[in-house]
């Protein structure tokens, strides 16, 4: 997830129709302002990062599968059905509606908790790595025990306000740190969650 200095991964505000927040979109400015191309799925715009960032976003695109929570879900268009290359999107959410299927899709509702959304996840990945998107998911699935890997692509920026990554947790969890990329405008720090 990209994340500001401080430990917003959305400025306030976010939500349909304004996913990143107000001022929330300079946290993926790396994403866009390169001159590398990647491609993700047919509602993803066309990646266009630099070249010591290329590494970290082919990984993202040659993930498995996708676990998001309903309110980052909604927030990206549900990315149309395809967050990339067709791969299973399960979707964490405490209650789902019959309308609330993609017709056509690899979207899965999950209503019977983290646990369960990931496995199924992980299972759909095979032997691939599961993207988790949203600030919730992150955490419930870290204070489950189901969190593999932290990827935080820190963005030098304060921005005072916003959707915490990490505000709720409660619990102390300890990390170690794998890997660091520098590039232009973000650092790309890689932790393994200790057990």
């Amino acid at each position: 997830m990209s994340m500001s200095l401080d430990g917003f991964i959305a400025g306030p505000d976010d939500g349909p129709g304004n996913g990143l927040g107000t001022g929330g979109e300079q946290l993926h400015a790396w994403l866009f302002d390169g001159d590398q191309e990647a491609r993700g799925g047919a509602a993803l715009p066309v990646i266009r990062t630099d070249a010591a960032s290329l590494t970290v976003v082919n990984e993202m695109l040659a993930t498995g599968a996708v676990l998001t929570g309903r309110r980052t879900f909604d927030a990206a268009g549900g990315w149309g059905g395809d967050h990339h290359d067709g791969v299973h999107i399960e979707v964490f959410t405490r209650s789902a509606a019959d309308d609330d299927a993609v017709p056509g899709s690899n979207v899965r509702f999950a209503t019977d908790g983290i646990e369960a959304a990931m496995a199924r996840a992980k299972e759909a990945a095979g032997e691939r790595n599961v993207l988790v998107h949203g600030a919730t998911t992150a955490q419930l699935a870290l204070q489950a025990g189901v969190l593999d890997e932290l990827e935080i692509h820190q963005v030098p920026v304060l921005l005072g306000v916003g959707r915490s990554l990490f505000g709720t947790l409660g619990t102390p969890h300890q990390l170690d740190l794998v890997r660091v990329i520098d590039a232009p405008g973000v650092t790309h720090l890689r932790y393994r969650v200790s057990t």
